[in-house]
């Protein structure tokens, strides 16, 4: 048979459910403000500092704590976030986002990468955004070793651009 409770017991009980409460919001609050903390160090550049001087597109990139660059952009418009690789040949597209670009697999060829010898799939990008330069018809591939979701910036669009390093800012000038 069951008993009923005192209002005193009620209380605690639904004192120590608050308590509960508390902490876990808490909780969930801090992880929430420290993702984001994480995800600006990892990448500075979710909106690059751009701008068009004298009829050149100029786009300014801050080092991120590991002293690569990162940068959010866009492929085919879709949002993507670039790493800046001047050791790729070409930009470099994980095979498990390749179709959400709306980038179809070409040609395939080994490729030799940091990570050994994998086969990819030669693919062209329509449109390249990364601030205020844009480019058309992009030479890429399509890496089906790729775990990230990063996208290699190769030597593709790099060499389509001036770039000058100052202290822990890179400019890429078009």
């Amino acid at each position: 048979m069951e008993q009923n409770q005192s209002p005193a017991e009620n209380s605690s009980k639904i004192g120590k459910w608050m308590f509960v409460a508390f902490w876990i919001v808490g909780l969930l609050l801090l992880t929430a403000f420290f993702s984001d903390k994480l995800e600006k160090q990892n990448n500075p550049n979710q909106n690059p500092q751009s701008q068009i001087l004298n009829g050149s597109a100029e786009v300014k990139l801050k080092r991120n704590r590991m002293g690569h660059y990162v940068a959010s952009g866009l492929i085919n418009g879709q949002p993507v976030t670039f790493l800046l690789d001047t050791g790729a040949t070409n930009v470099s597209v994980p095979a498990h986002i390749a179709s959400e670009l709306g980038l179809v697999a070409g040609a395939r060829y080994t490729a030799s990468t940091a990570n050994g010898n994998v086969t990819v799939a030669q693919t062209n990008i329509d449109q390249l955004d990364l601030g205020s330069i844009r480019l058309n018809d992009v030479r890429a591939s399509i890496n089906p070793g790729m775990l990230s979701d990063e996208i290699l910036l190769g030597m593709s669009v790099l060499k389509q651009l001036e770039f000058t390093q100052r202290g822990d800012w890179l400019i890429l000038r078009l």
